[in-house]
């Protein structure tokens, strides 16, 4: 193969054109023929790296996700599967290890550090220490995944610090997961050699981390979206930040991938050299993952864009092999391996009353674009000594059900932000344990939604008036085998269904999803109760 092309000249930051060949796999050589560039040639780039992402958030299986990103010039991921793994355990790790490994992209994998997140909450599986050295020492893996308990690892707990230490006897990476953690409790985050976070959602956070010796993953994802906070970064500190999605649903994926972030930075007048080491060269680096970087003897794997204004991918090489070729359809093989587990029988509506006790109650305040949360105490009506929503407030309920014990066990409280005006809308896509969630206006359709999913084994749905709208999702309640496009468009009918009943938030089913987080600030709710994660520790809901 031999491709010419506009190249970059990282050395020297700036443009040459050229002509690159590929022999077995590799580059063979890269000829120079003049400075410049040619608008009538296509650039030849680095493929582009997600830093972080969790596969499973797409809700396709690895295949439909692999075949759809190479698309935007995507060759590479850094994969933690902790949503499958706190489903099914070993079974679901392996799921997504083996359904990756066929696939046209480069899917690399850290071990997930926190199965559960928190020792707080009901999930299908435990990994302790003991799982952790097992996955490195039998699978092919690049870092421990984020560690999300960080006050279990500013405090010492035991078991997180045996987790880590299996990390650095393996001399693995540790990737972090710290929201607002600033000051000596960073350092000592840090001291404990994790050395990634994208959780930063502030400048001054993301800027304290990177003096602090971190690599700061910008993410823009669906609910959670910190490039405009952190954008500045990338010319600031080029060698210190990595894109990322994180988690992104199927209509944002649609519209692109780690590219929609090149472009976003490209808007914003940031250096193509400094935006490529965010989006490519800083992640190979940082996880020594097996990827090209454009060099003789490299792995051939590299894109072809039309210019560097619409950055549209025109060809995704990689190992020498076209991938993507623009125009043309990609042939995904099909699989209907499934692997699931939802044990619990169906609730019953007294399940989620809340008696009335004369006392403000406790509120959950979801923020748009974000995953944080507040908190607030109000005053709700009642009927029949019960507590009641109150839309004029825009306080609804929320609900949590228990889904691996047979015997539904049911966890209710109060939400604000969603601004629903009739109806509930449910999903057992719930971060991290993913029991099922509802939020609602009235317990009649909540009951319903909640009940349908667990009829289903799993999926995201919308109920309004008693009419039930539903995407099943049969692979560990979090996935369905099929494209992105086609999950792309039953997403965007049901989040529009969400919408028409009030919610302004851009992305409901996400946010929806990370209530139940509870290692994320402020006030959450688990299946085990209201849970104030700047105490660490549950909290009753009416208030003293």
């Amino acid at each position: 193969m031999k491709v010419k092309g506009n190249f970059l000249d990282f050395r020297e930051s700036k443009f040459f054109i050229g002509e690159l060949t590929v022999q077995n796999g590799k580059i063979g050589s890269i000829k120079r023929f003049g400075e410049g560039s040619d608008p009538a040639l296509p650039f030849i780039l680095p493929g582009l790296i997600d830093a972080h992402v969790h596969i499973e958030s797409t809700m396709v299986t690895p295949k439909y996700f692999a075949g759809h990103v190479v698309k935007f010039g995507t060759v590479g991921v850094v994969t933690d599967p902790h949503e499958i793994s706190n489903v099914c355990g070993m079974e679901g790790f392996e799921y997504m290890y083996n359904e990756a490994r066929n696939t046209p992209l480069g899917v690399y994998f850290g071990v997930p550090s926190c199965v559960p997140a928190t020792p707080f909450e009901s999930s299908g599986a435990t990994f302790d220490a003991d799982t952790i050295n097992y996955i490195f020492e039998n699978y092919d893996t690049v870092a421990l995944s984020e560690m999300m308990n960080f006050p279990g690892v500013v405090n010492g707990v035991p078991d997180v610090m045996e987790k880590l230490q299996v990390a650095r006897n393996h001399k693995k990476v540790i990737d972090g997961h710290a929201p607002a953690l600033m000051g000596k409790d960073l350092k000592k985050y840090i001291g404990s050699g994790i050395s990634t976070d994208h959780e930063a959602f502030t400048y001054d956070e993301a800027k304290e981390k990177i003096r602090s010796g971190m690599m700061i993953q910008i993410r823009e994802g669906s609910a959670a979206r910190n490039f405009e906070a952190l954008h500045e970064l990338i010319s600031e500190y080029p060698e210190k930040v990595m894109f990322c999605t994180d988690d992104a649903h199927p209509d944002t994926l649609i519209n692109g991938h780690i590219d929609r972030i090149v472009k976003m930075a490209l808007g914003k007048g940031h250096s193509i050299f400094d935006i490529l080491k965010a989006a490519a060269f800083n992640a190979v680096k940082h996880y020594d993952l097996p990827v090209g970087s454009l060099r003789i003897n490299d792995s051939a794997d590299f894109i072809m864009v039309n210019n560097l204004t619409d950055f549209t991918v025109q060809k995704t090489i990689l190992k020498g092999e076209v991938v993507y070729d623009l125009g043309k359809n990609l042939e995904i093989p099909n699989s209907q391996n499934v692997v699931n587990r939802f044990e619990v029988d169906p609730i019953n509506a007294e399940q989620l009353k809340l008696p009335d006790k004369n006392v403000p109650v406790k509120v959950i305040e979801a923020l748009d674009g974000e995953l944080i949360t507040r908190s607030f105490t109000a005053k709700l009506p009642a009927i029949d000594n019960f507590l009641q929503t109150d839309t004029s407030q825009d306080i609804l309920k929320i609900a949590v059900v228990n889904r691996y014990d047979q015997i539904p066990k049911v966890q209710v409280g109060f939400v604000k932000g969603f601004n629903l005006k009739k109806g509930a809308f449910a999903s057992s896509i719930a971060h991290d344990s993913h029991n099922v969630i509802c939020v609602g206006v009235n317990d009649h359709d909540m009951l319903m939604a909640i009940n349908t999913l667990i009829a289903e084994q799993g999926g995201i749905g919308v109920c309004a008036d008693q009419k039930m709208d539903l995407i099943p999702l049969p692979v560990g309640g979090l996935m369905a085998n099929e494209s992105i496009e086609n999950m792309a468009v039953k997403y965007n009918e049901l989040d529009q269904k969400v919408k028409e009943l009030g919610s302004g938030f851009q992305a409901p089913f996400m946010t929806l999803a990370f209530m139940s987080l509870l290692v994320i600030p402020s006030l959450k709710i688990g299946d085990r109760g209201l849970f104030d994660v700047d105490k660490f520790d549950f909290v009753d809901l009416y208030e003293a």
